[in-house]
């Protein structure tokens, strides 16, 4: 139980905050902190980051370049009071993969899709800004909340053991760099004094790297091959320079995509939320859930309107926050300004993509657990009674249709599943299930 005279207390070299972080959101870290733990968040999102694009066929650079635009654009609408990074989201690709084979490879429908779907977001905002925000809290109380968080890192976990090498036939260098990155990390966040306590994740990425050159892990052909300078491979809705084009196409294929809006929007209120659990602040008060999908829409419209993927708040981004207690928004800014000139620096971005899968599946495993088990948290914090019935039933519905794979077909390209479908399913039950049960 934290008091009035224990706002702060001493850890090693780093001041405790009341609401146990180490720098809050409006703090500014030294220059030098500043770069590192800026750069720790670009490690954390580069491998999700790129690969969207990478599956589906796009530019990857673009999808650099928009993640930190959009990550830019969602701190100035919010006002600077949220510590999140915006990167690429993978619950928009079988759709777009779908739009594009429809169009025989034109992305003109897939990227007005995306446009629409950062529409959406912003008419969306305007709702809840003229009516309020309080039916949130009705639809979404804790013990849908709750495993709701649960299911959004539990259902990374697969990737993160994949990406890891645990798996029947992996190769046991993936195994051990993986494990000793993961043992870096999770030593270094807790036994670690002063400033290396906060960068447990670039110190686990560093180790892990030359763990894997050691190895034999790393090809370096893409850095060779690589240029120095170039602009991302930007494509336009219209003619600039040489750049590549795409018409807006309002066509079947590109309504399609829409649907897909439910999966993300509950996706942003979940990881607002965990977000906000572990910052000690209620986001979607403020600056509000309004201004928090604006951010997010317009992020997703630029992006889209310039060649790239949508974006979306990011769990690993959210994980790094909740490991080192570092919730600074100029860190999260800081990123997004690397990002960007990664995005313009061939050399430096095609190095970082030779971070080996089973690095960056080591430290994932830690990340999305801590998300996982900020879900947790909220069903303690407000002391869900799990001896009622009621809570039992929406809670087990919750995980299990989360995490086991449900997928409900909305027509054409369009499903609803993970975790959107059994946000869905929670707030059904919690409306409908007795209150006395």
């Amino acid at each position: 139980m934290k008091t009035k005279e224990s706002k702060k207390k001493q850890e090693g070299k780093a001041i405790v905050q009341e609401n146990g972080m180490i720098l809050d959101v409006n703090d500014r870290p030294q220059p030098l902190q500043w770069c590192l733990l800026s750069f720790q968040h670009v490690f954390a999102m580069f491998g999700a980051t790129i690969l969207v694009p990478m599956i589906t066929g796009f530019p990857v650079s673009v999808a650099l370049f928009a993640s930190g635009i959009g990550t830019l654009l969602y701190t100035l609408i919010t006002k600077g009071k949220v510590p999140v990074y915006l990167g690429s989201s993978f619950a928009y690709i079988s759709a777009v993969q779908l739009a594009v084979a429809a169009l025989s490879g034109d992305v003109s429908a897939a990227q007005t899709g995306l446009i629409l779907i950062g529409i959406t977001y912003v008419i969306v905002a305007l709702i809840i800004k003229v009516i309020g925000k309080e039916w949130i809290d009705k639809l979404l109380p804790p013990i849908v909340i709750g495993p709701m968080i649960a299911v959004i890192g539990l259902g990374l976990a697969a990737n993160a053991v994949s990406n890891a090498g645990f798996v029947a036939d992996g190769d046991i260098r993936h195994m051990i760099v993986a494990l000793i990155t993961f043992l870096i990390a999770a030593f270094v966040s807790t036994k670690a004094k002063g400033f290396f306590k906060i960068i447990p994740f670039l110190c686990a990425i560093i180790c892990g790297y030359i763990l894997a050159l050691a190895m034999g892990l790393i090809d370096f052909t893409a850095v060779q091959e690589a240029g120095w300078f170039s602009l991302p491979e930007f494509i336009f809705p219209f003619q600039i320079g040489d750049f590549a084009t795409y018409q807006f196409y309002f066509g079947p294929e590109t309504w399609a995509i829409l649907p897909v809006a439910l999966v993300t929007i509950s996706e942003h209120i979940g990881d607002h939320t965990v977000l906000g659990k572990i910052c000690g602040r209620n986001f979607l008060k403020d600056p509000g859930l309004d201004k928090t999908l604006m951010g997010d829409g317009v992020a997703t419209a630029v992006s889209a309107l310039i060649g790239g993927p949508a974006n979306t708040t990011y769990g690993e981004n959210t994980g790094v926050i909740g490991m080192t207690r570092i919730s600074s928004v100029y860190v999260t800014a800081g990123a997004a300004v690397i990002a960007i000139l990664l995005s313009c620096i061939a050399k430096v971005s095609a190095l970082i993509s030779t971070i080996p899968t089973c690095v960056l599946g080591g430290m994932s495993i830690l990340l999305y657990g801590v998300i996982a088990s900020n879900g947790l948290r909220v069903l303690v914090d407000n002391k869900v009674d799990f001896g009622k019935q009621r809570n039992l039933i929406i809670a087990s519905a919750m995980l299990v249709i989360g995490l086991g794979g449900a997928v409900l077909p909305l027509g054409g390209a369009a499903t609803l599943s993970g975790t959107a479908l059994s946000a869905f399913v929670g707030i059904v039950l919690n409306l409908v299930l007795p209150k006395e049960a």
